[in-house]
């Protein structure tokens, strides 16, 4: 594999440098660097970044290839700067065995845009009866690490401690979707001003910070790690935040959509803002920014959910829910966090590749831009502003709540293992 010299780049957001890759792994960062037959890149003051990792990704295959499959899902993370996916387990069949998780984990090593890691499901058919094989899905090919029934919550708090338990031997982590089921039994949307104005029925903030009170202590009285997914209200951050402070070993993450988006989209009854959790209110957004800002939230993570047309284009009763975000999440953090002066490009680094390579155990990924390090890398032009035209995603889904907004930002270059994936904003 040839040399390559990224001339110039803003190295985290900070003083122009110059990167050399040589085979998979960085060689330099200097100025004035130079290497004779070296591909260079300009990049004329664009912002460098490890590679983004995606700790909640649904890709879909096996079983609904006709929404994404690991191709397109991995050559979709590509085009927005991910590195690595983390892809979810509900599947058809469900993620629940070795076998499948492989069958996951070898589409990835084939397709060669990112790295693939499956996420085992915590029960059985994500039915929440029955542990699924947590341990056999750790010693596969695929070493699970992350187990999550996303999609469906772990609602049985004997099984939820079983889970915790068995994951602590190996330092395995059970991401929670927080939903009490039977709080949000006919929900559409938020449960507030907006859903009673429109006599949709309502999925209120408790029902997930009740079952995110129920699991922290959990993960407290067993000693283990509990992740939690996607969480939207500002009563789950004061929970979060409480659990952090008494050292319980509790993780969280947030979505690009939750830190741009409220519930009056809602009036437009335009399925594509119909997603689970559901659009919160202002305030919301603010808890959410402000505890990404100061640690509360760990990550942000895209909750990458593809659905085809006709799962969309329908009532909104009916319709889906969920949202693509992988060709989209870092335009939207630039706009929510950076540009509101909330985060800087490290603190960007640090929660959307740093923290999730180190929740999710994945090796090589997450590192620093320095010398001896593997060469997966995200150059972005930060001065770029456009609108969005999902005609152009790379993804087989076009589910997106942003077509026609104009947002920050473009990734022009993704590097993994030091071989591109994205150049000049088009996949190789």
């Amino acid at each position: 594999m040839s040399k390559i010299l990224i001339r110039g780049a803003k190295v985290l957001g900070g003083e122009p440098q110059d990167v050399l890759i040589d085979g998979e792994t960085i060689e330099a960062v200097g100025t004035g660097l130079s290497a004779e037959g070296a591909e260079v890149v300009e990049a004329g003051g664009k912002v460098l970044l490890p590679g983004l990792v995606d700790l909640h990704t649904h890709l879909r295959e096996p079983g609904r290839e006709d929404s994404e499959t690991v191709l397109t899902g991995t050559r979709a993370a590509a085009s927005g700067g991910y590195t690595t996916v983390f892809a979810m387990a509900n599947t058809f069949p469900v993620a629940d065995t070795a076998g499948v998780v492989e069958q996951v984990w070898r589409l990835g090593k084939e397709s060669g845009y990112c790295d693939v890691r499956p996420i085992g499901a915590v029960t059985v058919g994500l039915e929440g009866a029955k542990l699924a094989e947590l341990g056999a899905m750790h010693e596969s090919a695929a070493g699970v690490t992350v187990f999550s029934d996303d999609g469906k919550c772990v609602h049985d708090a004997v099984i939820m401690r079983r889970a915790l338990e068995y994951v602590k031997a190996f330092d395995g982590v059970v991401a929670q979707h927080a939903q009490e089921p039977r709080l949000t039994e006919g929900a559409q949307m938020n449960e507030g001003v907006v859903s009673a104005e429109l006599g949709l029925g309502g999925w209120p903030a408790v029902a997930e910070e009740s079952v995110i009170a129920r699991d922290v202590l959990l993960a407290e009285h067993v000693g283990s790690r509990v992740h939690i997914c996607h969480l939207s209200t500002a009563g789950s951050v004061e929970i979060v935040r409480w659990a952090k402070s008494r050292g319980i070993r509790v993780t969280a993450e947030v979505t690009p959509h939750h830190l741009l988006l409220t519930d009056e989209l809602v009036r437009s009854y335009n399925p594509v803002y119909k997603v689970n959790p559901p659009l919160r209110t202002e305030r919301d957004v603010h808890a959410l920014r402000e505890a990404l800002a100061d640690g509360t939230i760990d990550i942000v993570a895209t909750d990458h959910a593809p659905h085809p047309h006709e799962d969309k284009d329908c009532e909104w009763a009916a319709a889906a829910m969920g949202m693509v975000g992988l060709e989209t999440a870092l335009s939207v953090v630039q706009e929510t966090m950076v540009d509101t002066g909330l985060l800087d490009w490290a603190g960007v680094a640090d929660r959307m590749s740093v923290k999730p390579a180190q929740i999710g155990q994945a090796a090589g990924q997450g590192r620093p831009v320095s010398a001896g390090e593997p060469a997966n890398l995200t150059l972005v032009d930060t001065e770029y502003r456009g609108r969005v035209d999902p005609a152009g995603f790379a993804s087989r889904s076009r589910n997106t709540p942003y077509e026609g907004r104009e947002l920050p930002g473009r990734v022009t270059h993704t590097w993994l293992r030091g071989k591109a994936t994205l150049v000049d904003g088009k996949l190789t």
